[in-house]
């Protein structure tokens, strides 16, 4: 963005052009109590090479993901990405390309959503997938409402290790909708909660992470056996995309809709967004799934081309009776996603898998030898949770401080539970060299000494 300033003559200038005698008439439509009295406190008003002076000097005092070595996870990951991605999605047909109203010049665009579906039905082992969502906790909240619509029910089950965000935009959306959310008291890693016990016949869906908030991978088949007894739907999360590589998709353990956050393929952390939500579900199902669906068709000419098939959203024909409020979807960073996945292939994304896992699992072992540190998991993918002596936050400053970003404190996330506030999630993947693992390990063992 340049930095253009206005003078006060030009000020008036659009004041004038637009009928207002100055710059308070703009507001008058706020109250006076909610104004501020003057100007805020900011520095006055600088020439362009002294801010981009001033502004290089506060990033620099940031460590970026790159810098330093780097363990931090929590649904939000660092990955590698091909320099063919970005020189792609930045290619001008692809970058300034917003939505496919006019099929017949959006083929493009709607061919890479209908590749995107087809990777991502693939990937969760489901039937069908939509265009894309927000990111993976919108696409939750999603779900949940979906699951609320096809059942008629009204209440939810959350596990207690689903990621803390992903709790709180269910929890918001289904307030506004009305509906009931039971949310399980957190179990952390290496325990178990009796989630089963939850489910009954006023259920229209439990959702559960895996691998979960914590790490842990979880085994979804008896939980969907439970829910499906009772005519209950179960909502697979999943927050690591990394992890389809080798972790069996939740479509072949019994979910009826899988949702996820894939930043992690083709997507950087970009300061925490935008990113990508997946959403899978069942053919049968597909009538009631939020977001829209491009098909495969041919035109009148015989040739192969591609259409929306279901846009079930409010400002096409369904009006008041639209799924979701959903109104677009996240485009490029799909398209990113797209061509991370055909440059890696089945084959790829397994070994990528594998070499997370073997990463996060040196790392454990390593960490196991630290005095006073325990690993809690029993079994995890590419991250995992410590109980460490005393605080995990000020652990984490401190490491910080040595140049080693070392992870995220439960404590962050749930600070309402000051029991978990000795829990540090260690996220463990492709980037980390043995360099890294060692200076995390040592720099551990003289804080902690």
């Amino acid at each position: 963005m340049r930095y253009l300033p206005l003078t006060a003559v030009e000020r008036l200038d659009m004041l004038a052009k637009i009928g207002a005698a100055s710059m308070d008439d703009l507001f008058v439509g706020i109250p006076a109590d909610k104004r501020l009295p003057g100007l805020m406190e900011l520095p006055a008003g600088r020439g362009e090479c002294d801010v981009e002076r001033l502004l290089n000097g506060l990033s620099a005092q940031n460590k970026a993901a790159g810098d330093v070595p780097f363990f931090v996870g929590a649904g939000a990951y660092r990955h590698h990405i091909p320099a063919s991605v970005d020189h792609l999605i930045q290619r001008s047909e692809f970058l300034t390309s917003y939505t496919p109203y006019q099929p017949e010049i959006a083929q493009g665009t709607l061919h890479y959503l209908f590749e995107f579906q087809t990777q991502v039905a693939l990937l969760t082992g489901m039937e069908v997938a939509n265009a894309s969502m927000y990111d993976g906790s919108t696409a939750t909240g999603e779900a949940v409402l979906m699951a609320h619509r096809l059942t008629r029910r009204a209440r939810a089950v959350l596990s207690g290790t689903l990621h803390p965000h992903y709790r709180t935009v269910v929890e918001t959306l289904s307030r506004m909708a009305g509906d009931d959310v039971e949310a399980m008291v957190p179990a952390i890693a290496g325990s178990s909660e009796d989630i089963l016990a939850a489910i009954d016949a006023d259920t229209s869906c439990v959702v559960v992470q895996s691998p979960s908030f914590y790490g842990e991978i979880i085994d979804l088949r008896p939980i969907a056996a439970k829910a499906h007894s009772v005519g209950a739907l179960l909502i697979a999360v999943v927050s690591e995309a990394v992890s389809f590589g080798l972790v069996e998709s939740p479509g072949a353990l019994g979910a009826d809709i899988v949702v996820a956050e894939g930043q992690s393929i083709g997507n950087s952390l970009n300061f925490g967004g935008p990113y990508v939500g997946l959403f899978a579900t069942r053919q049968k199902f597909v009538r009631q799934m939020p977001g829209r669906l491009c098909g495969e068709t041919v035109d009148a000419d015989g040739r192969r081309s591609f259409v929306l098939t279901l846009s079930t959203r409010e400002q096409h024909i369904r009006r008041d009776k639209a799924t979701s409020n959903i109104c677009t979807n996240s485009g490029l960073c799909c398209l990113a996603f797209t061509i991370h996945m055909a440059l890696l292939g089945e084959t790829g994304l397994k070994r990528l898998a594998h070499l997370n896992h073997a990463h996060a699992v040196r790392l454990a072992d390593m960490l196991r030898d630290v005095k006073g540190v325990e690993v809690l998991n029993h079994s995890f993918f590419n991250e995992f949770t410590l109980r460490v002596p005393g605080d995990a936050a000020t652990l984490v400053e401190a490491l910080a401080q040595a140049g080693v970003l070392a992870g995220v404190p439960v404590s962050r996330l749930e600070p309402e539970r000051p029991h978990l506030k000795d829990l540090l999630l260690v996220a463990s993947s492709e980037m980390n060299s043995d360099d890294d693992r060692h200076r995390l390990v040592a720099a551990m063992k003289k804080v902690l000494a």
